[in-house]
This record gives structure tokens, C-alpha cells and sequence, in this order.
């Protein structure tokens, strides 16, 4: 077993939050051991995304999140000389329901608030944003021209390899089964490998946050549920934005899908089940495929002919109310949590990264007292379904 070391913070987790958030604190000068169980960066969650990138979100903690990592990725290139695939285009949301249509426009003004750039866009316009998509019903739509997609596999190498080029150490296949403490302070982690001390610890744990929760001594309200996803041969690129359909499903199976285009010309897709598979098991259902092919071909009707290469399951770590922790944890000092992504960790994780270095740092998040506060652990996750039964 390893000799005890002395670190200024250690990441439990390398994948779309603890990749980053560890960049961050190296480029800050800290010294840091990212420690994960798996063989490499990028294992778990991380690379079962389909790239999507947005700040189009209906709460300013995502919003704010979200702006930060698009300034992130989309300077990646620019800053470093890396190519993560980044692809401007942004995101669209084609409605053809009213209540929908209401639901978005009377999002719009909030959004902008916090200082995101969408518009509610005519039928014309959607045609000329989504060439081909089907116009019968069509009422318009939204989009956000600044979103955009990546690659979820280069993405992590690009993290990592800033973070030991700024002196940050990585543990992988090595796995974290217990906290170091003195009273109520976390003073470092046990592994299976050695023990290791620092004055933080940021859990970001994906899919595994809460098994973390028996060592810390609270609950983690994290449980992932499994998603299906696929991608295309190459086609001739047309599409720019990633889009978003929020009607339910006719086959009653499904609620919102959504896909894009790569940069290789690759159509990439996901949906979200009816009924959630809650749980970490990956294997494909024989239904996925004709579901979302009937879905996706009602809404552009050319991608009759499309080919598909393959499908896929991962997982979104939910907390009860859809939205992440990112906070410090209860009872405890020298541990900030950073878990409960709910699907979105690709997306979200440069800006959490950002956010949870300044907390060490600075005593304070990055972004707005107000947005941040969203993500607090003390909130009561169970508010909006307590309204709904009122």
C-alpha cells in the first residue's frame, strides 16, 4: 500500500466533472490526485454522451454553468491547440404544440436575464435552421445560435492532458473505500491502493456518488437511470444545431428525443424512456432503434434511408428534482460535493469545475450567489412534487 501523501485537494472521479474541475485547480497552482476506479479518464458516463452543449436551460445555475463551459470548449482549440471537435450551431427546439409553444415563449424572458441568447423563431426560419423537417403542424420555435456539440471522447484526453501538464497527478484503476477525518473535517481518502491526505476533497462520483454516502455518514440523493443513444454513418453535412423534440412519443414509450450532427456528418440521437430503467445496466433494448427511427423520420422524413452504426446505453446520475448538487457537504468540512448531474455532466462540467475551484479558492462560487444557489445540498428535493399533490 502506498505511503501517505500530501495533496491540496483530491478529485474522487475522472470523468465530465472531475476531469475539469481538476484543470481548473491545477491551473490554479494546487497540487492535485484525481483518483478513479476506472482504466482511464472519460470511462464512465463521460463517453456514452452525445456531445450536446448547451446553456438553454430554465434555471440560472444551469444557465450560468452552461455559458461558462461554452466559453470553455469553444476557445479549446484557440487556447490550446487541441481539437475537441467543437461545433457551433447551436440548439433548437421545434414545437408543434401550443402548450408547449406557450411553455418556451414565457421561458424566454427569464432566459435572456441571465444573459443567454435565444429567440422564438418563425416557421420559416425553423425550415431554414432544420432543412427538411417535416412542416405540417409547425408553429415555430426556439433557438440558441451560441450552443453547440463535442466530442465526449477527445474532450477528457484534452482535460487531462492540461492537468498534468499544470502538475496534476492521476490514479486510475484504483478505488477510494474510505474518508480520512479529524472530528468533523475530511482530511483525505483511503483507497485500495494507499491513503492520501489533503485539505479537500471534491466528490465527483457520477453514477457512484451515492455508494460514497455510507463512507461520508449522510445520504447522496443521486440514482442513475440508463439512457439509449446511437450514431449514423457519415452523411453530406446539413444539419448545424442539435434538436430537441419535446412531444411525447406516439408509441407511447418515449417523452423528449433529440440528436444532431457531427463534425464526421455522423447523425447522433438519444431519447428519453416513458418509463425510466433505473439502475446501471447497459444492455441495449431491441426496441430502442425502431422507436427512435420512427421518431426521427416523422420529424425529417429524409432520414429514411440513414444507416446506423450503432447504439448504446449510459447512465444520468438523477437527484429527485432534476437538478445537481454542487455544494458543500453537510456536517462536514473539506469536502465539496459535486454529483447528481442528471444526464447533463458533459455539458455542465467545465463550468462546475470553474465553479467548485473558485470555492476552494476564493470561499465563494464563480457564478452568482443566486444561481448558485440552486445547487445547494439543504434544498428540499421533493418541492415540486409536493406542489403537484397540492
Amino acid at each position: 500500500m502506498a505511503k501517505n501523501k500530501i495533496y491540496d485537494v483530491i478529485v474522487v472521479g475522472c470523468g465530465s466533472v472531475g476531469n475539469p474541475t481538476a484543470y481548473h485547480l491545477s491551473k490554479q497552482g494546487l497540487k492535485v490526485l484525481v483518483i478513479d476506479k476506472r482504466s482511464s479518464a472519460g470511462q464512465g458516463e463521460n463517453k456514452t454522451a452525445i456531445g450536446g452543449v448547451r446553456a438553454t436551460h430554465s434555471d440560472p445555475g444551469k444557465i450560468s454553468l452552461g455559458l461558462e463551459s461554452i466559453r470553455i470548449f469553444s476557445t479549446w482549440k484557440d487556447r490550446y491547440g487541441f481539437d475537441i471537435e467543437w461545433k457551433p450551431g447551436g440548439y433548437c427546439f421545434p414545437v408543434y404544440d401550443e402548450n408547449i409553444e406557450n411553455t418556451l415563449k414565457g421561458l424566454l424572458p427569464y432566459q435572456k436575464s441571465y444573459g443567454l441568447n435565444i429567440n422564438w423563431v418563425s416557421v420559416d426560419e425553423i425550415k431554414e435552421i432544420i432543412p427538411g423537417i417535416n412542416p405540417d403542424g409547425l408553429r415555430g420555435g426556439t433557438y440558441s445560435p451560441e450552443d453547440g456539440q463535442v466530442s465526449s471522447i477527445l474532450a477528457p484526453i484534452a482535460f487531462q492532458r492540461e492537468g498534468e501538464r499544470c502538475g496534476a497527478e492521476y490514479h486510475f484503476n484504483e478505488r477510494v473505500i474510505g474518508y480520512l477525518r479529524d472530528g468533523d473535517r475530511i482530511t483525505g481518502v483511503k483507497t485500495d491502493k494507499g491513503i492520501y491526505s489533503s485539505s479537500w476533497v471534491v466528490l465527483a462520483a457520477g453514477s457512484d456518488a451515492a455508494e460514497h454516502g455510507p463512507m461520508l455518514g449522510f445520504d447522496i440523493p443521486v440514482t442513475p437511470d440508463s439512457h439509449e443513444a446511437g450514431i449514423s454513418a457519415p452523411i453530406e453535412p446539413f444539419l448545424a444545431p442539435l434538436i430537441v423534440d419535446l412531444r411525447p412519443g406516439p408509441e407511447g414509450k418515449t417523452t423528449n428525443f433529440y440528436f444532431g450532427q457531427n463534425k464526421e456528418g455522423q447523425i447522433i440521437f438519444c431519447y428519453t424512456p416513458k418509463d425510466l430503467f433505473v439502475g446501471t445496466n447497459r444492455e441495449s433494448l431491441s426496441e430502442f432503434l425502431p422507436v427512435l427511427a420512427g421518431r426521427m423520420i416523422a420529424l425529417i422524413p429524409k432520414f429514411k434511408n440513414l444507416l446506423i452504426r450503432r447504439i448504446w446505453r449510459g447512465c444520468y446520475p438523477m437527484t429527485p428534482d432534476g437538478v445537481p448538487i454542487i455544494d458543500y457537504a453537510p456536517g462536514l468540512k473539506g469536502i465539496i460535493l459535486a454529483v447528481g448531474m442528471c444526464g447533463q455532466g458533459l455539458m455542465l462540467g467545465p463550468g462546475v469545475g470553474l465553479n467548485v475551484t473558485s470555492m476552494i479558492t476564493s470561499n465563494q462560487p464563480y457564478i452568482s450567489e443566486e444561481a448558485h444557489d440552486c445547487f445547494c445540498c439543504d434544498r428540499d428535493f421533493y418541492k415540486a412534487e409536493k406542489e403537484t399533490l397540492k
